[in-house]
């Protein structure tokens, strides 16, 4: 006989917690806008009727507001509210651009960041932000709350450090360390809009008082099996004055931290050349100068 699937709205974290705490067998289904759940619902048909579990009346997962001197923003948040809220525009642009850019105005209306990161495609268009800000990711779960650092979260395709009895409860963005610095970020895509990224790159570089690199960050999807980092890249540049790096050694660096695929949308040759040419344009840009 098929089992009816329940279909569970807490009101409470704490509820939320309870429900999810027997989840070790992924007999729940988390969902908050839905927006790609719904396609792959419908794309692959989950035959075990598994339960789902509403957030979107957790408001503890729908506050965004200052804290420890940055911004938390909670799992449940709406990404067109982040792309149009003025802390995030002001002190962190990538956000607010990456946010902006996530499919068309309905989606972005339903779609929310902790979704966006618990989806962990490695074409995501938010984490690449969330790499250069040096974000913290909340996790809850039945042996209580935990927090890590972002760049650490995505393990391999669709894998992650969280656990099946555990949800996304906030992104912690540390606030900005003050002073001169480049912020970059281009989406490549078939189209200029509504368009799953053949590539796209965050950057955000720190420049000292002579100009050269004092820190430097970078965040890229669409190039391996997890949103990825670049620390060849960002060590290697710091002290460095950005408009003067020389290209063959910055491509091989790069070529140490990446290693794209071939797949329906691009080639590897061609993600591995684009990415080369977006961080050299990044470096490029003068400093405050509008790139995102």
């Amino acid at each position: 006989m098929r089992r009816t699937a329940v279909w569970a709205r807490p009101r409470t974290l704490a509820e939320a917690m309870r429900l999810l705490g027997g989840n070790a067998d992924g007999a729940w289904r988390i969902i908050a806008g839905g927006t790609d759940l719904m396609v792959e619902q419908r794309l692959h048909p989950v035959a075990d009727e598994r339960n789902w579990l509403d957030l979107t009346a957790v408001s503890e997962l729908s506050g965004l507001y200052a804290s420890d001197g940055g911004l938390r923003i909670g799992a449940c948040v709406p990404l067109r509210r982040i792309a149009r809220d003025r802390r995030v525009r002001e002190s962190y642009p990538l956000l607010a651009a990456t946010a902006a850019v996530t499919g068309a105005l309905p989606i972005q209306n339903r779609a929310t960041l902790g979704g966006n990161v618990a989806n962990a495609s490695p074409a995501a268009d938010n984490p690449p932000a969330l790499l250069v800000y040096d974000a913290l990711i909340e996790l809850a779960g039945p042996q209580g709350r935990r927090r890590l650092p972002y760049r650490e979260f995505h393990t391999g395709y669709k894998q992650t450090r969280m656990r099946a009895d555990e949800l996304i409860v906030a992104l912690h963005l540390p606030a900005p360390k003050p002073g001169p610095a480049i912020e970059f970020h281009r989406k490549v895509g078939t189209r200029q809009a509504q368009a799953i990224a053949k590539l796209s790159l965050a950057a955000r570089l720190r420049l000292d008082a002579a100009g050269a690199v004092h820190s430097a960050r970078f965040g890229l999807a669409s190039v391996g099996p997890a949103p990825a980092a670049l620390p060849a890249v960002e060590d290697w540049l710091v002290g460095q004055r950005p408009e003067a790096v020389d290209t063959a050694t910055l491509r091989r660096h790069l070529a140490q931290d990446i290693r794209p695929l071939d797949d329906i949308r691009s080639t590897a040759a061609y993600r591995l050349e684009v990415a080369a040419r977006l961080l050299l344009t990044a470096l490029r840009t003068p400093p405050g100068a509008p790139s995102v």
